[in-house]
């Protein structure tokens, strides 16, 4: 049987065809022809059987016609990772090359604006993780009321990564009248409610029994000490001649360490994991594809979805708490047919995980007891303080934690004076600075270059004005050795001619005297006649700074020798007041305010 067969035409028959896509597999043969005719359809296989072909295909031909306009998504496909995205998306590209349809995938971990720029230039498929997806839609920058076909990969998955809550709030905002493609590796009771409430008057197509790996696959077990376990595995990898393998890791922390531990050793590795950026993990992987790397050291994040082609060896250096992973992970090789071989390492505290492992697989995992580092150490786990063993690969992850954060602490700490200690001056950039423009302030200047010694006293003994702004140091004050110096200086409100000036605007009038040495009357005093004529024969008494001609000259600056404001509570008071004015007076009316230092004090 070929793809014709099954009802696909000719484009899509011939880019399989360029693909090297000859017979279907049992998935594809038992999911195109209903999801063809429209109906909804479960898909239950193990990884590497196919099941992107099985939904991409039927997919490019329904949605193959006359284009609408504008273009909308009518499609959609829901991932669980950015590795699996990114694959779906290349085999649509792939399958759909003689067609004229449009699809894109997006994801996070990198900038939104390319993948709106492709939104916005019309798409007829979209290839999403849940996050991005609600997050563009949030922004209003992304439309799902078009959606005719959605497909929900690796639903099992979904699960385990807590993504099910953000399925079902995608699933609320797609159109209820939808064809629904739902597959997945394993069928657990949480998935099945949700094949309950999604899919209605599906086609089931169920090729092997749940969570049984693939024949095909050759798998071994190790009894070895976790301080031995990179040295058997590199003991492995020689030994056995393996171009390539993926070994699977429990915590990042684990994946960084086995990746330099086998560069070490002379073993290209490479790791990939949630912590990498996604350029770097794109990367990783795209090098352990070419073959520049040997090694690809790997969490469960690319246990699921991940296509290598021909791919001879996975290793899994810790054994998953869930047995379902393992599944997953010896899945990635064994695929489209091909041999494959699956290694495992088993140190003491992991018996609980390979007695779950082989409770599902129905079977025990045949075990090689001939290797240069047999089991040694027999210690029962330690347990915490609810009596739960502790996992020492979680705890090894845990105190690295702990010990970055400390040195992080530690580098803020040096950072800071210490008790008895100056200040530091501050970072390189500014010492380069310092070297460049203070240089004459710091060394003697040159016979040729060197100022006149009055000019420069007069310069450090420059006060400071009442307009200065900010400036060079050097400029204003004299530099004391043992303040830290800045390019930039404030004036200290500390000083003496800053007191004096501020001193200076508070007690000066707010109103200029007339050229015959009275004051003009305001406001307030031409409505308050008899209040001023008594306070006129106040200030008449002897012994005021503010008296009339027989008063003593001054000797003090113009500034200080106005007479002091009188405040509003010792003016006396008519009996019956006038009525005050409504309007609102700012700050430079009210007789008990400063008056901002910016207006002048000759200004009426």
């Amino acid at each position: 049987m070929d793809f014709r067969a099954l009802g696909l035409i000719d484009p899509i028959a011939k880019a399989l065809d360029e693909q090297g896509y000859t017979n279907p597999t049992p998935i594809q043969q038992g999911a195109i022809p209903p999801a063809l005719t429209g109906r909804d359809v479960l898909g239950c296989a193990q990884t590497g059987t196919g099941k992107t072909c099985a939904f991409a295909t039927p997919i490019l031909q329904r949605l193959n016609g006359p284009v609408p306009n504008p273009r909308a998504i009518r499609a959609l496909i829901l991932t669980p990772t950015r590795e699996l995205a990114i694959q779906i998306q290349d085999s649509f590209e792939a399958y759909g090359r003689h067609l004229s349809l449009r699809s894109a995938v997006i994801f996070g971990g990198v900038g939104q604006q390319p993948q709106v720029d492709k939104i916005n230039r019309g798409l007829d498929i979209l290839v999403a993780t849940p996050g991005r997806l609600l997050d563009l839609h949030g922004q209003g920058l992304l439309d799902l009321g078009h959606i005719e076909i959605f497909v929900l990969d690796e639903a099992d998955r979904m699960l385990d990564m807590g993504f099910i809550h953000d399925v079902r709030r995608v699933i609320k905002l797609l159109p209820t009248r939808k064809q629904t493609l739902f597959f997945s590796a394993t069928m657990p009771p949480e998935v099945m409610d949700l094949v309950n409430s999604l899919l209605h008057d599906y086609a089931k197509v169920e090729v092997d029994p749940v969570s049984s790996p693939v024949e095909v696959i050759r798998q071994s077990l190790y009894y070895v000490d976790k301080a031995n376990k990179t040295k058997l595995l590199a003991h492995l990898l020689d030994e056995q001649n393996i171009p390539s393998a993926l070994v699977f890791s429990r915590t990042k922390h684990g994946a960084n360490r086995i990746a330099q531990d086998l560069n070490k050793q002379g073993i290209q590795a490479a790791a990939i994991h949630g912590n990498k950026s996604q350029t770097a993990r794109v990367q990783a992987l795209n090098d352990f594809k070419a073959g520049r790397a040997r090694v690809l050291v790997a969490t469960d994040i690319a246990a699921r979805g991940i296509d290598i082609e021909q791919l001879p060896c996975v290793f899994n250096y810790n054994l998953p708490d869930v047995p379902e992973t393992y599944v997953h992970r010896i899945g990635r090789t064994g695929r489209a047919g091909h041999e494959g071989i699956a290694i495992s390492f088993c140190q003491f505290d992991e018996r609980d995980e390979l007695k779950g492992i082989e409770k599902l697989l129905g079977r025990a995992i045949p075990v090689v007891e001939d290797h240069p580092w047999p089991m040694a150490n027999f210690d029962p786990p330690q347990r915490d303080k609810r009596g739960r063993p502790i996992n020492a690969e979680d705890a090894e992850a845990r105190a690295a934690a702990k010990e970055r954060r400390r040195a992080r602490q530690s580098g803020q700490n040096a950072m800071l004076p210490q008790e008895g200690e100056t200040a530091p001056e501050g970072g390189a950039k500014r010492s380069r600075r310092r070297k460049r423009g203070g240089a004459a302030a710091a060394q003697p200047a040159s016979p040729s270059v060197r100022l006149d010694e009055t000019t420069a006293q007069a310069q450090r003994e420059r006060p400071l004005g009442r307009g200065v702004r900010q400036g060079k140091l050097s400029d204003t004050v004299p530099q004391d050795p043992a303040m830290p110096v800045t390019d930039f200086y404030k004036p200290n409100p500390l000083d003496s001619d800053v007191i004096m000036d501020a001193t200076a605007r508070l007690l000066s009038s707010s109103r200029r005297p007339s050229a015959q040495g009275q004051k003009q009357p305001g406001r307030a005093a031409r409505k308050e006649q008899p209040a001023r004529q008594e306070g006129k024969a106040r200030q008449a008494k002897p012994g005021r700074s503010g008296g009339g001609k027989a008063a003593a000259q001054s000797v003090l600056p113009p500034s200080l020798s106005r007479k002091r404001k009188r405040r509003r509570d010792d003016r006396p008071r008519p009996i019956e007041a006038p009525l005050r004015s409504n309007r609102q007076k700012d700050s430079t009316q009210h007789k008990s305010l400063m008056r901002p230092y910016y207006i002048g004090h000759d200004e009426d």
